[in-house]
């Protein structure tokens, strides 16, 4: 790398570590609102937030980091051009395609870090932050039991509390429990204290009355108590036989899923999200060729590069919606697959292309002739 393309390289690295971080912090800001109204409000312990909120750092740096790049490179080669700095090293003999390298090589650093996050950082990642959830939904039951609203921390559990007062206190409540089919129990409670055991949370009601319909006959049972306890816990479901989403799989798992029910189900899905992932860094150097094509490419304009920068942006964001809507077409029919590959690859070599080409030395041969 010479001095020059080293100069310019350095500001875009500094330029994208700089946009990437200020991204993903505010991302990772407005991901966080809810858990910090739980800790806020309802208790719980602040080092949830920095756990969860740091298994899902890969997934926020897949998604800006092509948006990092292709900002880095407009705002540096934008800089360099109001400085005149680019000027100068076209006068001094600096190419077209030797001032576009350092850019470039940017696109092709960040190929390279976005398939490690694609294909193992982000699956790793999101597994364990699905597992954390679970774990933490069955610790934590009665934290996530919100005011006046139904909620459901259980398949088939519905729980409606009317307020909380104290920590673990609940007042109000009505729960209806459908987790067995056959036998269908409503529950109505003046007040109730939830506790923490080793199989999860239990809510203990007082005062209350119990309601059971008999399905064949369709008699009603009612009878009251003082006290009953009430079982919050996931663990009825039991999380080594929980289905992976495809966001949390690995690539192998999603080219060729298994033999289970889910996985025939949604085994497009599944293939289309593994295309996916390996489609996905290359439009990093999608953008980062488009967006040198658009700056470097004809001659200097003196009134400013706004028009080019706006152009390169409209470009960017027609790849952008063609890729989503491709993806999501080929969940319907992979047959698509193949053009989601040509779409970045097309870009990159077009883009290329037209950095070659050198226009200005045709256009000065066309004036003499």
């Amino acid at each position: 790398m010479t001095s020059i393309s080293g100069y310019i390289f350095r500001q875009l690295a500094f330029a994208t570590l700089f946009v990437a971080g200020a991204l993903i912090l505010l991302i990772s800001l407005f991901g966080s609102l809810r858990l910090i109204d739980f800790i806020v409000n309802r208790g719980l312990p602040i080092a949830v937030l920095f756990e969860m909120t740091a298994l899902n750092l890969p997934k926020f740096m897949a998604v800006v980091l092509p948006i990092a790049i292709f900002a880095a490179i407009l705002v540096v080669y934008n800089k360099l051009t109001n400085d005149s700095e680019l000027v100068v090293m076209r006068a001094a003999g600096v190419g077209q395609v030797s001032l576009a390298r350092p850019g470039l090589m940017l696109g092709v650093l960040g190929v390279l870090i976005g398939y490690a996050l694609q294909l193992y950082l982000v699956p790793a990642s999101t597994h364990a932050f699905k597992l954390q959830q679970f774990n933490y939904r069955n610790s934590y039951g009665s934290v996530l039991l919100q005011e006046q609203r139904f909620n459901t921390p259980v398949n088939g559990l519905t729980i409606y509390v009317r307020e909380r007062s104290g920590e673990g206190e609940l007042r109000g409540i009505f729960a209806h429990d459908s987790r067995d089919p056959e036998r269908p129990v409503t529950y109505t409670a003046e007040r109730g204290t939830a506790s923490q055991t080793g199989q999860g949370t239990r809510v203990v009601l007082f005062n209350g009355s119990q309601q059971e319909v008999d399905r064949e006959s369709g008699r009603l049972t009612l009878f009251n108590f003082d006290q009953y306890s009430l079982d919050l816990s996931l663990l009825s479901q039991d999380v080594s036989t929980r289905w992976r989403e495809p966001e949390e799989r690995f690539l192998d798992s999603l080219l060729w899923p298994g033999d289970g029910l889910h996985d025939r189900t949604y085994s497009a899905q599944l293939i289309a999200e593994g295309h996916r992932r390996l489609t996905s860094p290359l439009h990093i150097l999608a953008f980062a060729a488009v967006a040198m094509a658009v700056l470097l490419s004809g001659d200097l304009n003196r009134r400013g590069q706004t028009g080019r920068i706006l152009l390169a942006i409209a470009l960017i964001f027609a790849i952008q919606v063609a890729a989503l809507g491709l993806f999501n077409v080929s969940r319907r029919s992979l047959a698509i697959v193949p053009f989601s590959y040509g779409l970045p690859l097309g870009a990159i070599a077009l883009s290329v292309y037209w950095l070659v080409r050198n226009p200005r030395r045709r256009s000065v041969a066309t004036a003499d002739a």
